[in-house]
Parts: structure tokens; C-alpha cells; sequence
């Protein structure tokens, strides 16, 4: 029985199966004493440190055997999280789960609307399935933010109106870094009024805060920004980057050397062929999934909770492709991000820091970067299809690329 067949027969359970899958893992988050949300904790109570003047010299000890774990984003995403350090912790817990899972809900259903399907049920079919994928579960163990960005980028970029689009992806990089990728897609499309706008809101938080602490915004800006080891162990199987994977083949942190360089000039082609294949055919989904990847694959750091941007790109594998080569994809993406390899992976290394080890655990840790690769060759090859079956009038005229 094929994928959309499944689905089909069990469209009719989807309310069931979203809410007693949100039931399970609120009984998780009520009983399980493992989840223990140490980013979530990270943020709360490192942010009162913005105004002691220590918040980059704070470590959360509690949970972390063999990494204490520092705060690692600008100065303005601690000024964000300074209201949750008002409120006990088990409020600060409980309020960031359903928020991560509304975010994921509003993930999904905005991403199969840009893929043309309205179906409520869906969405929830897909939310309730979701919640147990690798990187969603893991986002939601560690109380990361992963989600909350990906709604605020998702639900903006593909609005009609530059500020909006500009404001959310700007935000959402002074919230932490890796969002600024996002501003290709302003590019791409030739929203250059969005790609100033966001130009405008990042530099907007900056400026708050040198504001707020003038020292900290400088040693994080000019000091701090770039060094992967202070974020944490760059050969751990749980960085699913490319220079994480190709540091475990090689048996060494590769750095910035020529190894990470090929790598990425090969991630970066094969963006570009599908960035450029994705316009063509006016696919918005296409090149945010594109984008998103590619900042993924480049990126020093990309933790395996990070590619939760496997959640849209399912939506348009499944919905848009209509391809056996996507079909192909989509199964992979299944079977990576539904199986427990990443958590069996960090278990079989002896320590985070320890980058050599057998050839086969070096192949398996590939799995993410390859299979997001894999993603960027079917969208390529999908819309140079999809493209080169339109009349040319169809193909040249014109368009808006984003829906409301």
C-alpha cells in the first residue's frame, strides 16, 4: 500500500490521531523526568545575566556530564527570553511545549497550503505523526526554538507585504544566526523592498541590544561569533552539517580547510540549480525548503533538532512533487527522521568530543546532510520538469511568487 493510500484510510481518524498524540506526549512531559528541556533552561536562566554583564560567561552545569552549556545567541534573543525567568519554571516548561506544538501545527498547515491542499484534517493527520519524528521530539526534549523560528519565517516570508516578510526574517536572525539565510529567497524572488526590510529589523535588534549592554554586543559580535567549538562538539553524530559529517569521515575537525570548502561549493551549486528551477516554476515552498537546506548543510553546527525544515519539505515531497524521484525522497526523509538512528549513533560513540570512528558509524552519520542533498537534486530535477512541460508564455510571464 502506497504512502497517500495509508493516509487516505486513516484521513478520517486524523482528530483522533492528533489528540491522542498530543495527549501522549504531554503525559511524557508530565511524568518523564529525562526531559529535561536544558536549552529551554539555558535560555531562562541565562537571560538575566544581559544585565550583569556575564550572560557569555554563565554555564548550566545541571545535565551536561561533558559540556556545560553556555548561552550562544545575541544579546537581543537573551532580551527576548528575560520574561520566562519571571515565572516558575514549571509554568516556563508547560507554556514553551504548547507553543513549540502549535508552531508545529501552523508549520504544517501553511505548508501544505502552499502545496494547494486546505484539508484541516490533514494538518492534524500529519501534526499528530510529527510530534514523534526525531527532530520534532528532539526539539521538544530540549526545550529548543527550532520550531518557534520556523513558524515565524514560514508565516511571514510568504506574505504579500515587504515589511512583514522583511521583519520576520530579521527578527528571527537576531534571535539566533542561522535565519539570516533566508534573505536568499528575498533575492531569488526579487523582493529586494523584503530584503532590505529584514535587513533593516536585524540590524534593528543589534542596535537594542548595544543599547542594552554595549560590552556583551561587542564581544559577542567581534569575539565570540564564529567559534563552532564554544557551541559545542562539531564531530558529535549529533551535528548533522557537512562539516560535521565530513569531520567523521576524515577522523578530524576539517575547520574551514579545503574538504569543508568543497563541500559546501558542491551544496551551494546544487542550491543554486534548485533555487533557480524553484523560481521558474513559482514555487514558494520549493525554494523556502531550498534556502532553508542550504543553511543547514553550510551551517559550522546544524544539531539533527535543527532540521526540522524536514516538516515542510515532506508537505511538498508528498502534495507538489508528484514524482517518483520525490517519492523515493520522501521515503528517505521518512525513514531518517522516524527511526531512533540519531539517538542510537550518540550512543555508540564513546564521547562528543571523540571524532574518529568505524567507517560504517561515519556512513550513517551522513544521514541528514545526505538526504537533504538528495532533496535539493529532486527539486531541481522536479521543476526543470514541471518547467520545461509549461508553454513559454506560461513560462515567462510575469508572476507574484508568494501567496498570501
Amino acid at each position: 500500500m502506497g504512502l497517500r493510500a495509508l493516509e487516505g484510510r486513516v484521513l478520517a481518524h486524523a482528530p483522533w490521531v492528533f489528540g491522542l498524540s498530543l495527549l501522549g506526549h504531554l503525559a511524557m512531559v508530565a511524568f518523564q523526568t529525562k526531559m529535561t528541556m536544558v536549552d529551554l533552561m539555558v535560555y531562562r536562566n541565562a537571560s538575566p545575566e544581559l544585565f550583569t554583564g556575564f550572560l557569555y560567561d554563565w554555564r548550566l552545569k545541571e545535565f551536561s556530564d561533558q559540556f556545560a552549556l553556555p548561552f550562544t545567541y545575541p544579546p537581543f534573543s537573551a532580551l527576548v527570553f528575560v520574561p520566562l525567568s519571571w515565572v516558575p519554571w514549571g509554568v516556563a516548561r508547560w507554556f514553551w511545549q504548547l507553543a513549540c506544538l502549535a508552531c508545529l501545527w501552523f508549520v504544517t498547515r501553511k505548508s501544505l497550503q502552499l502545496v494547494g491542499s486546505n484539508d484541516p484534517r490533514r494538518a492534524l493527520l500529519w501534526t499528530g505523526l510529527f510530534v514523534w519524528v526525531e527532530p520534532v521530539r528532539t526539539t521538544l526534549n530540549y526545550g529548543q526554538i527550532n520550531l518557534v523560528l520556523a513558524a515565524l519565517l514560514l508565516g511571514t516570508m510568504v506574505s504579500a507585504r515587504s515589511w512583514k516578510q522583511g521583519a520576520g526574517v530579521g527578527i528571527a536572525a537576531g534571535l539566533k544566526l542561522t535565519p539570516a539565510i533566508s534573505g536568499l529567497y528575498f533575492l531569488a524572488a526579487r523582493r529586494y523592498r523584503a530584503a532590505v526590510w529584514s535587513a533593516v529589523a536585524f540590524f534593528g535588534t543589534v542596535g537594542l541590544g548595544y543599547l542594552i549592554s554595549p560590552s556583551l554586543s561587542e564581544r559577542y559580535w567581534f569575539h565570540l561569533l564564529g567559534d563552532a567549538t564554544r557551541v559545542g562538539p562539531v564531530g558529535s553524530a549529533i551535528n548533522q552539517s557537512l562539516r560535521g559529517a565530513l569531520s567523521r569521515t576524515v577522523g578530524h575537525d576539517v575547520e574551514t580547510g579545503p574538504v569543508f570548502v568543497a563541500g559546501v561549493a558542491v551544496a551551494v551549486v546544487l542550491a543554486g540549480v534548485a533555487l533557480h528551477a524553484a523560481v521558474k516554476a513559482r514555487d514558494t515552498l520549493a525554494m523556502i525548503v531550498t534556502v532553508q537546506f542550504l543553511g543547514l548543510l553550510v551551517s559550522p553546527i546544524s544539531w539533527s533538532h535543527h532540521w526540522v525544515w524536514a516538516v515542510p519539505a515532506l508537505m511538498w515531497l508528498l502534495y507538489s512533487a508528484k514524482h517518483r524521484l520525490a517519492t523515493v525522497t520522501a521515503v528517505a526523509w521518512l525513514l531518517a527522521i522516524g527511526s531512533y538512528l540519531i539517538s542510537f549513533l550518540l550512543k555508540a560513540q564513546p564521547s562528543i568530543w571523540v571524532i574518529p570512528r568505524p567507517w560504517y558509524y561515519s556512513a550513517l552519520g551522513w544521514v541528514y546532510p545526505a538526504v537533504g542533498v538528495l532533496t535539493l537534486v529532486t527539486i531541481a530535477v522536479v521543476l526543470r520538469r514541471r518547467a520545461a512541460e509549461r508553454s513559454p508564455q506560461d513560462v515567462e510571464h510575469p508572476v507574484d511568487l508568494l501567496r498570501e
